[in-house]
């Protein structure tokens, strides 16, 4: 990716910006996510997919430190694998930033299931959110995308 624009690279889970590559073969659309494309060049992620599963898969939830499928299979080297190339890829770019889907085993920065298959959530974080910030690259959930969209608007109005 050449930055022929000056903005700065930023990481935006997949979903986010309609692509279906959840385990359910669905996407978790956000309508201002796409307004990020005008302050940054946004470098669309799917750790899960980036790191070999298919879609559709099993739903999974973080066990103990270990991220197993709803089938009871072990699939912690996957997750490893696509945190390590959304890294790479946040390296290679210097992101500035990521926001990531929250509540997912790979994406979620302050949420995640519980690891019981019920819905419940509990504090915790995705594996690639942990990598990303381990490496000093900020991590949002979705949820701040409105107010990063104004902080930009209110330099944009500086300038």
């Amino acid at each position: 990716m050449i930055n022929r624009s000056n903005k700065p690279y930023i990481l935006v889970s997949a979903c986010l910006l309609g692509s279906k590559v959840r385990y359910d073969k669905k996407s978790k659309p956000n309508s201002q996510a796409r307004l990020l494309f005008h302050y940054f060049n946004v470098i669309p992620i799917c750790p899960e997919v980036d790191g070999g599963l298919p879609i559709p898969r099993p739903p999974s939830e973080i066990q103990a430190g270990k991220v197993i499928n709803k089938l009871g299979e072990d699939v912690t080297a996957y997750y490893i694998n696509g945190a390590n190339i959304a890294l790479q890829t946040a390296k290679k770019y210097n992101v500035v930033f990521a926001i990531l889907k929250e509540n997912s085993p790979s994406c979620g920065s302050t949420f995640i299931h519980n690891g019981k298959f019920d819905g419940q959530l509990i504090h915790g974080q995705g594996i690639t959110a942990r990598l990303l910030r381990e490496n000093d690259i900020v991590v949002y959930s979705e949820d701040m995308i409105d107010k990063i969209l104004e902080s930009e608007n209110e330099k944009g109005e500086l300038r």
